[in-house]
């Protein structure tokens, strides 16, 4: 009889939650830049999606001391962004920026979600 040998590898870290949504180095070093000039410095940014709007939700971005009671909590490059339960869903696959051009600067939201935004580009449809 023949016996089969198998090797396993103790998981010795604890694992990575996956993020819904990633954020660009720009938009990182942008967020923190303007969180070291809050006073107090907040713990965190938080990122979500509210109803509203023309075309029926939103992006929201705010400061965070601290985590909500239903918020998941995930880590880009020590920046703390802290994701209600029910905006993960909506942010699944989205990738903020930090974008510099001659019309203005700003946080940019491209999200494989959304399937129509309105005419002001402040709100969008999935």
């Amino acid at each position: 009889m023949a016996t089969m040998a198998t090797t396993a590898t103790p998981n010795t870290t604890t694992p990575t939650k996956s993020a819904p949504l990633n954020l660009t180095p720009n938009a990182v070093a942008k967020v923190k830049e303007i969180m070291s000039q809050q006073n107090p410095v907040p713990a965190g940014l938080r990122v979500g999606v509210v109803g509203g709007g023309c075309s029926g939700f939103s992006y929201s971005m705010n400061f965070e001391t601290s985590a909500g009671l239903m918020d998941k909590v995930y880590e880009f490059d020590g920046l703390k962004v802290y994701i209600d339960a029910t905006s993960v869903v909506y942010l699944n696959g989205a990738v903020v920026d930090y974008v510099e051009t001659l019309e203005g600067a700003g946080f940019k939201f491209e999200n494989p979600n959304v399937k129509s935004t309105c005419g002001c580009g402040s709100s969008f449809s999935v």
